[in-house]
């Protein structure tokens, strides 16, 4: 039987040890919440949604989609969150529910590509959108360049789609953004929760104000009436439909019966991988378990408060696109209403709605709007990932410095170890596509917990549950069947971003082989 971390467990050396600081209460959990989930998704995805689906109907029955897995997935982690609430989460859950190679697996990806892959990514993101303001500082501002046949890395540059190893500006300020909020992390459990409770105000303010403007002040009456002529789900005049449609019935013309449907509803699975991603993230404040107050309650209805929040402005903010711009353009009126939402200029959607209301100021305004918001969105998985790198080292499965804590009660060690990790995919260029390969493995591990909740619940009837799952079985098994549905779509829709991430997974086989040879004695 493997060791539950407690929520106050330091490293056991028979002397006093730091201990985690419970200070974050409801309001700080659901911040912590919202604020990882919202990043810079929302303004750029549904342009990548629009070109896959090409009505306005079904841009919005993705999301809603999208908003169903996500706030039914949250009730149904709230069980497991509320039986366990140990520093570690979601691999707490696998670990019990299954086995420690199963949870160390989730860990080890998380900390490998999912965590700090997201952290790079968004951190660059950043630096992509200050480059509005100080174009020195941009992403495009390349400080440095060499061919990677003068590396001898030809052949690698191939298979990831690179000829040449830059260094931009941008990676730059990407990398000083999470060392600097790294290093606030360290500082202690408030300074880091004060940081996200400003920003993530800040950024849902934004949002709002984002949502006001499209359906109020630029509102189009034009855009509406396309839209709503474009706006059935009995068809899908895309390309990918035809692809999807073609590989199913070896026919060039698409029809209207079974397969027909079938080859939407594969499609919308495919494409929901941008907003799954956009909406991700919520799962992540049951690693802080031991650093909230009355965790039993307060974890569970955080998850639900703050996928409820995010999944209602992000549908309003879709509907504020469209109120704004054609889903696929028009042949006439500004440059930005032609390009309309599948073809906005570089995807960005939001910044394309605000332009239409402020030809001038709105590119600079919406740069604003989501530095603010990937700011906090890299405070938030910062703060969190590190959690779960502590459970893992005291199951003696990481290094064992990052299951200690320092004077401020926080895994000091793994922050600056995530950090440093994060940096260097941030400088590698290669954490984008990192992250596509990983959509798969990320659901299969949403699945694997659901899973769990259903064998936890025949292996512990007994076990206390303070909240006990909404609408069980049948609401956690559509949220299982969901998943799965998706998983094997893309194993059909998107092959190239399915069997990479289980490779990456798999590597995790012989580094816990690794771990389990120092620590034989480890249950």
């Amino acid at each position: 039987m493997s060791v539950v971390a407690t929520p106050h467990e330091g490293p056991s050396t028979g002397e006093p040890a730091p201990a985690f600081q419970q200070r974050l209460g409801l309001f700080d959990s659901t911040m912590l919440v919202a604020g990882t989930m919202i990043g810079s998704g929302i303004f750029i995805v549904s342009a990548d949604i629009a070109r896959d689906v090409g009505t306005s109907g079904w841009l919005l029955a993705v999301w809603v989609l999208t908003g169903l897995m996500t706030v039914i997935g949250a009730l149904s982690y709230a069980e497991l969150a509320a039986m366990m609430p140990y520093a570690g989460g979601q691999y707490i859950y696998l670990r019990e529910a299954f086995n420690p190679l199963c949870g160390f697996l989730y860990g080890w990806t998380l900390f490998l590509v999912i965590q700090t892959g997201t952290i790079a990514a968004v951190g660059v993101a950043f630096a992509k959108f200050l480059g509005v303001w100080i174009p020195a500082l941009g992403a495009k501002s390349i400080i440095y360049a060499i061919p990677l046949d003068r590396l001898g890395l030809a052949e690698l540059g191939k298979k990831v789609d690179m000829t040449t190893f830059e260094i931009s500006a941008g990676q730059c300020v990407g990398a000083g953004i999470i060392l600097l909020l790294t290093f606030l992390n360290c500082r202690g459990v408030q300074t880091g929760k004060t940081v996200q409770n400003l920003f993530t105000v800040a950024k849902t303010a934004a949002l709002i104000a984002l949502i006001v403007i499209g359906t109020y002040i630029a509102a189009n009456p034009e855009a509406i009436r396309i839209n709503t002529q474009q706006a059935s789900l009995t068809e899908m005049p895309t390309k990918a439909y035809t692809e999807v449609y073609q590989s199913l019935t070896r026919s060039t013309e698409p029809g209207t019966g079974m397969w027909h449907w079938v080859a939407m509803l594969m499609v919308v699975g495919g494409t929901m991988t941008g907003s799954l991603f956009s909406a991700d993230a919520w799962n992540n404040v049951t690693f802080t378990a031991g650093e909230v107050k009355n965790p039993q309650r307060t974890l569970a209805w955080s998850m639900a408060l703050g996928t409820s929040l995010v999944i209602c402005l992000y549908l309003l903010a879709n509907v504020a696109y469209l109120a704004v711009l054609p889903i696929n353009g028009a042949p006439t009126g500004t440059p930005v209403f032609q390009h309309g939402i599948a073809h906005a200029v570089e995807d960005r959607v939001g910044t394309a709605l605000l332009e239409s209301a402020f030809p001038v100021w709105g590119p600079r305004i919406m740069a604003i709007a989501i530095m603010v918001s990937t700011f906090g969105c890299v405070n938030g998985l910062i703060l969190m990932g590190a959690r779960l790198y502590y459970a893992m080292a005291r199951d003696g499965l990481f290094f064992q410095a990052v299951g200690r804590l320092n004077r401020q009660g926080v895994p000091a060690t793994g922050l600056v170890l995530q950090g440093l990790w994060a940096s260097v995919l941030a400088f590698s260029g290669t954490y984008n596509k990192l992250l596509d390969y990983v959509i798969f493995a990320a659901l299969m591990f949403y699945f694997l917990t659901i899973v769990g909740l259903f064998a936890l619940r025949r292996k512990r009837p007994n076990a206390e549950r303070p909240y006990r799952a909404f609408g069980y079985p049948v609401v956690p098994a559509i949220y299982g069947c969901l998943c799965l549905v998706i998983m094997l779509d893309l194993l059909k829709v998107r092959p190239l971003y399915t069997w990479p991430g289980l490779i990456i997974v798999l590597t995790g086989v012989p580094i816990y082989a690794f771990w389990r040879s120092l620590r034989p004695r480890m249950a």
